[in-house]
């Protein structure tokens, strides 16, 4: 057993290391695949939903996509979460921003423009 601090689980910066119901300090993943975004009404948000997955060099991770991030994120793209969360979902981890974190598009496929963040509202 490791020391960190009294902290379990120690927060995931690969696929592998994902634990569900676990904060996501930072994670990179190429995006693999972008499903059909859906119109989201609910007491906490409205907007578009999209389901996506995404892989590292350890693993495979289901990706919600919420708002602006349904429109600006690409098949291809690197991206990284940041305060991000882990659940698990039909017997596979996904994650997300959720309502806190942060997304950045740290390199686009077929495109020298690299960097772009944005959060959630």
């Amino acid at each position: 057993m490791s020391n960190n601090d009294g902290q379990w689980p120690t927060p995931a910066n690969r696929i592998i290391n994902l634990r569900p119901n676990a904060p996501v300090r930072q994670l990179e993943m190429v995006v693999l695949r972008i499903y059909p975004q859906r119109l989201v009404v609910s007491e906490h948000f409205t907007g578009p939903v999209a389901a996506a997955c995404g892989r590292d060099d350890t693993g495979i991770v289901g990706l919600v996509l919420w708002g602006g991030q349904v429109n600006d994120v690409r098949i291809g793209d690197i991206i990284r979460i940041e305060s991000g969360w882990c659940r698990l979902r039909e017997q596979a981890l996904v994650v997300s921003t959720g309502r806190n974190g942060r997304m950045t598009i740290i390199s686009r496929f077929g495109s020298h423009s690299q960097r772009r963040s944005f959060t959630q509202p």
